[in-house]
């Protein structure tokens, strides 16, 4: 190629409008939505253990899609699934709004994780099979930042409409109006896939496909992986659905109300997204354990200030620090969970590893609310905290244990 880089040439306006908008979109309505699960669980007369339950929910329905999702990407390609999981969120949306019950709540969550799943997997084997490895981790970590910008954004909006003075159920018609364009802009763009794939026919960027493998085929052929680096990632996975579970029911425990409570949290997103880049070209410069493994401490040390500071006087200004924290954390490793999985998966087929791989790191994330529920009914939302606090250091060192240091094919 006459010294050319051909990764040079990689369209990356393509790939904005193919994963980026529809997920930013997609993002800001999702994050107005999180904080306030567990306020319209115990409006519904869910207890404070039970909230945590219904807020799990999204988790497990995650955990759910990941097994199917793969199946469904290799067979309709990644933007018909995503358009599919958009429709499959609507109805949840519709499920939720008309709840009168906390466990017609908890379906309705279960379905929205089952769309998000899909939704996620969809865009996630997108970018593995079209992004040049030297920018691969740069290119997630924006899509990862992008979802940290809903959750920064979202919290916001919903936070601003509650406190017009709308009820609190009207965070659903957020929502809705974030897939729904999501949906718009994925139908109203040309499929990415063929043209990425004809450009892969004159440049050489990607390899074209192989044969489709089983997804539990891939599960038994990558165990080993998917039993160490995978559990120390679903340490990472645990902590961040723990952090939105957690905060929004401490809180509660707290004496916060909705305004604030999305006021925090907002903010918190805002720290967060604000590092996407910075972890992107950290895992890219020095390598990924460098982005995961601060991340987790940093986690670790936000837990545990919550478990130090519960019954104290200035409570509410350490819980302020500790979301700070928290989110000082996650944002450093924005990204990395889908840079791992893509890191480890066939980049000619990766949807199958994929889905193995989302379903082991969102199985940590689906215990955790079960975990804090669990430890808030036998013990207090304190001991919650600091059982987090262990899990994120003992996640930090499978990492540092386990991690390759190069990427598959590097």
């Amino acid at each position: 190629m006459s010294g050319v880089d051909r990764s040079e040439r990689f369209p990356w306006r393509k790939v904005a409008g193919a994963a980026y908008v529809p997920t930013a979109a997609f993002a800001i309505g999702e994050g107005a939505v999180i904080p306030y699960i567990p306020l319209i669980a115990g409006d519904l007369g869910a207890s404070l253990a039970v909230a945590a339950v219904v807020a799990a929910m999204l988790t497990v329905g995650q955990l759910a899609g990941d097994v199917p999702g793969g199946s469904v990407v290799a067979r309709f390609g990644e933007r018909a699934t995503m358009v599919g999981a958009g429709l499959l969120v609507l109805v949840s949306l519709v499920i939720a709004f008309f709840s009168t019950e906390w466990w017609m709540l908890a379906v309705a969550i279960f379905v929205l994780g089952l769309g998000h799943a899909v939704f996620a997997l969809a865009r996630h084997a997108f970018m593995t099979t079209y992004v040049p490895l030297r920018y691969r981790a740069r290119a997630l970590s924006t899509l990862g930042g992008i979802f940290r910008m809903g959750m920064f954004v979202g919290p916001l909006i919903g936070s601003a409409v509650l406190g017009l003075g709308f009820a609190l159920g009207s965070v659903w018609v957020i929502c809705a109006i974030g897939t729904i364009v999501a949906i718009v802009v994925l139908i109203v763009l040309p499929d990415p896939s063929s043209v990425f794939e004809h450009s892969t026919a004159t440049t050489g960027v990607i390899e074209l496909r192989a044969e489709r493998t089983g997804i539990w085929q891939v599960v038994r052929q990558n165990a080993r992986s998917l039993a160490t680096v995978g559990i120390g990632a679903a340490m990472l996975a645990l902590a961040r659905q723990a952090r939105n579970v957690l905060l929004p029911l401490w809180a509660i425990s707290i004496g916060l109300d909705g305004v604030t409570t999305g006021l925090v949290i907002g903010i918190a997103g805002g720290v967060d997204f604000a590092l996407f880049f910075v972890s992107g070209w950290v895992m890219d410069r020095f390598g990924r354990l460098w982005s995961v493994v601060p991340s987790l401490a940093l986690m670790a040390l936000s837990f545990l200030l919550l478990a130090l500071t519960h019954d104290i006087d200035a409570a509410v200004l350490w819980f302020w620090i500790a979301a700070l924290v928290m989110a000082l954390g996650n944002g450093l490793g924005s990204g990395i969970l889908m840079t791992l999985g893509a890191d480890l998966a066939d980049p000619r087929n990766p949807a199958p590893f994929l889905g193995a791989w989302r379903l082991t790191t969102d199985a940590g994330g689906a215990v955790a609310p079960l975990l804090i529920s669990l430890l808030i009914s036998v013990a207090s939302i304190t001991w919650a905290a600091g059982g987090l606090t262990v899990l994120c250091l003992f996640g930090a060192g499978m990492l540092l244990r386990w991690l390759p240091r190069k990427p598959r094919g590097a």
